[in-house]
């Protein structure tokens, strides 16, 4: 199977190039009305994490809203502020970051891509 082929099997490990998803998401997000866009790469159906690829245009934003569980962000391009109530954390290019368990936003300072990794919290 070549790079660009599409493969059906979700039990099968796919290799993903983050920097082309985060351009790629960008570009639909320059298009869409909400000025975002997002990517499940690993789905969290029965499984122990699920990671998502969100690309926001600048100056858009995702509402405060409650803690998924167990959960980290990694900003693969452009920067972003994550803010709960009492704090605040400006992120750049390459910075990872624990996401508190309390409420909390995301700001989009620059065109960015994210990557969300959430734990289940569904024991078996």
């Amino acid at each position: 199977m070549t790079q660009g082929q599409e493969h059906k099997d979700e039990d099968t490990p796919q290799v993903r190039n983050l920097e082309a998803v985060a351009a790629d998401l960008l570009e639909r997000a320059a298009t869409a009305p909400a000025g975002r866009a997002a990517l499940t790469l690993v789905a969290g159906a029965g499984a122990p994490l699920k990671q998502t690829m969100l690309a926001l245009r600048c100056g858009q934003h995702l509402a405060e809203h409650d803690a998924p569980g167990a959960a980290t962000l990694q900003v693969v391009q452009g920067r972003v502020r994550l803010l709960t109530d009492g704090e605040g954390w400006e992120l750049g290019e390459g910075d990872h970051i624990q996401i508190p368990t309390t409420r909390h936003r995301l700001e989009s300072l620059d065109d960015a891509a994210v990557l969300l990794t959430v734990a289940s919290t569904q024991s078996g």
